[in-house]
C-alpha cells in the first residue's frame, strides 16, 4: 500500500508525517473543543454553549454567576483533565514504542505505581507541602522507577520483554509499599491519598493547571523531537545501531521524557489507568504507526478520552460523581484484556 508522506524541515529539526495527520489532528481538535464544552455545560448548574463561549472571551451574558462557575469551578478542572490525558497518552506512546509491545503502559510496566508511592508519601508524611511538591516528587518516583526497570532489564543491551516483566514485579512491590503508607498513616491525610488514587479531577483549580503546565511545555517538545529516534529503535538495535543511532542514550533520553509526563500526570490527577494503553491504539488506528504523527494524534486522543470519562462520570449517575480514573478503567481493562486475546492469537 502506497502511503503519501508530508515532509517538513528545517536547519534544525526535520519530519516526515503521514498526509492523514493534519487532518486527523484538525478533526480530533474539534471533538476536543466540544466535549469540553459540554464538560464546563453540563452539571447541577447547566450553562448553554453559547454562554460558555461568551463568558471565556470576557462577553456579558447577562449572568454574573456565569463567570464564576466556569472560571473558578469547571473551566480549571476539564484543563486539568485534557492536560493529563495528554501527558498519559504521550508516555504510552513512548513506552509502547521503547518496548515494542502494544501492551505497554506506564500503568502496566510501574511507572504511575513509581510516581504514586512517591505522591503519596507526600499526601501523608507532608500533608502542608507546597503544590509543586507533589508533581516533582511523582516525578521523581517515576524516574527513580523507570531507572530501576531499565537497570535490571538490562542485559548486553536493554532487553523489551524484561523491560515489562521487570516493571511488573516492581509495581507490585511499590504498590505493596504504597498500601503500607495508607494503613500507618494519619486518618485525615489517608482519607486524601485514597481519594487521590482513584484517579480524580475534581476540585482542581487553576492553581494545579499552573502547576501541570510547564511539565507539557518542555517534554511534549521533547518527545516530538525525539519522535523520529523512536521509528528508528522500533526497527531493533542492531538496525539502529547500523543507522548511527546511539541507542542507549536515545532510549535513556525518551525513558525520561516518559516517566516525567507519566509523573506530573498521575501527581495532579492520581491513578487514572489505561489511557496511555488506549490512546496509542486508537492512533495507530488513524494515522499508522510512525510516531511523528502518531504522538501528536495520540495526546489528544488522551486529552479527548480524559475529558470525556469525566464528563460521564459526573452525569451518568448524578448527583452521585465517579472519578474519572473509574470511568477509564471500565473501559480500559475489558480493552486490554482484548489486545491480550488479540496478541496471543499471532
Amino acid at each position: 500500500m502506497k502511503v503519501d508522506w508530508l515532509v517538513i524541515r528545517s536547519e534544525a529539526i526535520s519530519f516526515r508525517i503521514d498526509r492523514r495527520v493534519p487532518i486527523m489532528l484538525l478533526c480530533l481538535a474539534v471533538v476536543t473543543v466540544v466535549a469540553m464544552v459540554m464538560n464546563v455545560g453540563r452539571g447541577e448548574y447547566p450553562i448553554s454553549p453559547l454562554d460558555i463561549v461568551k463568558t471565556i472571551l470576557g462577553l456579558d451574558t447577562g449572568n454574573p454567576d456565569h463567570a464564576f462557575v466556569i472560571h473558578n469551578l469547571r473551566l480549571p478542572r476539564t484543563l486539568v483533565a485534557f492536560m493529563v490525558g495528554m501527558a498519559l497518552a504521550i508516555s504510552g506512546t513512548i513506552f509502547q514504542g521503547l518496548t515494542r509491545n502494544p501492551l505497554a503502559d506506564p500503568g502496566i510496566i510501574g511507572i504511575n505505581a513509581g510516581a504514586s508511592l512517591a505522591a503519596v508519601t507526600v499526601i501523608v508524611l507532608f500533608p502542608s507541602a507546597p503544590v509543586y511538591t507533589l508533581p516533582l516528587s511523582a516525578f521523581i518516583g517515576a524516574l527513580l522507577m523507570a531507572v530501576l526497570i531499565y537497570s535490571l532489564a538490562w542485559s548486553n543491551g536493554s532487553s523489551p520483554i524484561l523491560f515489562i516483566l521487570m516493571g511488573v514485579g516492581l509495581s507490585a512491590i511499590a504498590s505493596a509499599f504504597t498500601s503500607l503508607m495508607i494503613t500507618f498513616g494519619d486518618i485525615y491525610n489517608v482519607s486524601d491519598a485514597l481519594v487521590w488514587l482513584a484517579g480524580s479531577v475534581y476540585g482542581r483549580t487553576w492553581e494545579q493547571v499552573f502547576s501541570f503546565l510547564p511539565w507539557l511545555i518542555v517534554f511534549t517538545p521533547m518527545a516530538l523531537i525525539l519522535a523520529k529516534h523512536l521509528n528508528i529503535l522500533n526497527l531493533g538495535d542492531d538496525v539502529a545501531k547500523g543507522l548511527g543511532t546511539r541507542v542507549e542514550w536515545q532510549r535513556g533520553l525518551l525513558v525520561l521524557v516518559g516517566a516525567a509526563l507519566a509523573g506530573a500526570g498521575v501527581a495532579t490527577a492520581g491513578m487514572i489507568g489505561f489511557v496511555g494503553l488506549i490512546a496509542p491504539h486508537l492512533g495507530r488506528q488513524l494515522v499508522g504507526t510512525n510516531h511523528e504523527g502518531l504522538i501528536p494524534t495520540s495526546a489528544l486522543l488522551g486529552g479527548m478520552l480524559v475529558v470525556i470519562a469525566d464528563l460521564l462520570g459526573r452525569t451518568l449517575f448524578a448527583p452521585i460523581e465517579l472519578p474519572c480514573g473509574v470511568v477509564t478503567a471500565t473501559i480500559g481493562a475489558p480493552y486490554f484484556l482484548y489486545l491480550l486475546i488479540r496478541n496471543r492469537k499471532r
